[in-house]
């Protein structure tokens, strides 16, 4: 019997670490399995090398992703800086030859969390799952072609990162807002082993909504009339509007049949009106 494993239903204080696999989608059935037992044995094997016993952390299941919880008498720092570093060192050796490369998002909190039967619950868990899977983790991943990435929440990073400590470095942190289901909050984004991230630009939902009707605008406007000559004229017809040119020369326009006198004026002039300026000159 574990007499250090908490008890069920009641809320413990304790560090809870999100891993998510980049692109787990794209993954085949075949390769899926593979790639989980790469995060095993890169999670596993960092444990190990940070003297953090494994029957001392909560460890779950998430199919394409691992949700840790560890109590709060080991120290942050050690899963914050050794721990985190050894994740980083086993990951690249992971990755040596393999053609589509492993990369983790991990999400890192503290706060209050919950055992049962099944695992572990609580707000705790649900903000440093979301963080791990931001989109400017994401992207962040992509953009600087990296293995690893780790974000903590404000908090974290204030109580913990901020002061710094063996193998963390708080001048290789960078803020971000993230708009996440339950609000917007701040969180702070590093890549082991590099100086602080650019942190790329998240268009909001309102700026995306306006590049998206402006572009709707544009398209519409691509599909009326160009300016441009139009057809000759049956002079037993009455011209097309479709093929009417408008001409506009310095303030003011002509229309043999429609002449607005002022001094602004876009009238229309076709080839008809042409030959019947010419004769009434005559």
């Amino acid at each position: 019997m574990n007499h250090d494993a908490p008890e069920l239903g009641e809320a413990h204080y304790e560090l809870v670490i999100s891993v998510d696999a980049r692109r787990s989608g794209e993954y085949d059935d075949v390769d899926k399995q593979h790639m989980r037992a790469r995060i095993y044995r890169v999670l596993e094997t960092a444990l190990t090398h940070a003297r953090v016993g494994r029957d001392a952390v909560h460890l779950e299941d998430r199919g394409d992703g691992v949700l840790l919880s560890v109590p709060g008498r080991i120290a942050v720092t050690r899963l914050l800086g050794l721990w985190l570093i050894e994740v980083h060192e086993k990951l690249r050796d992971e990755n040596r030859g393999l053609r589509v490369p492993l990369g983790l998002r991990i999400g890192m909190h503290v706060g209050p969390v919950r055992h049962d039967d099944r695992g572990i619950s609580g707000r705790a868990v649900d903000l440093a799952c979301r963080l791990a899977d931001s989109a400017v983790a994401r992207q962040l991943l992509d953009a600087e072609k990296a293995d690893l990435v780790l974000v903590t929440s404000q908090s974290l990073y204030e109580d913990v990162v901020s002061s710094g400590g063996k193998f963390i470095e708080p001048a290789h942190y960078s803020p971000a807002r993230l708009e996440l289901k339950e609000g917007e909050v701040t969180a702070w984004f590093h890549l082991p082993g590099r100086p602080a991230p650019v942190i790329p630009v998240t268009p909001s939902p309102f700026a995306a909504a306006v590049a998206e009707a402006a572009e709707t605008t544009a398209d519409f406007a691509d599909t009326r009339p160009k300016s441009g000559p139009g057809p000759v004229a049956d002079p037993g017809r009455r011209p097309d509007p479709a093929g009417t040119h408008y001409t506009v020369q310095g303030d003011m326009s002509q229309h043999h049949d429609n002449v607005y006198q002022q001094p602004v004026h876009i009238g229309r002039i076709t080839d008809r009106d042409t030959e019947q300026q010419k004769g009434g000159a005559e």
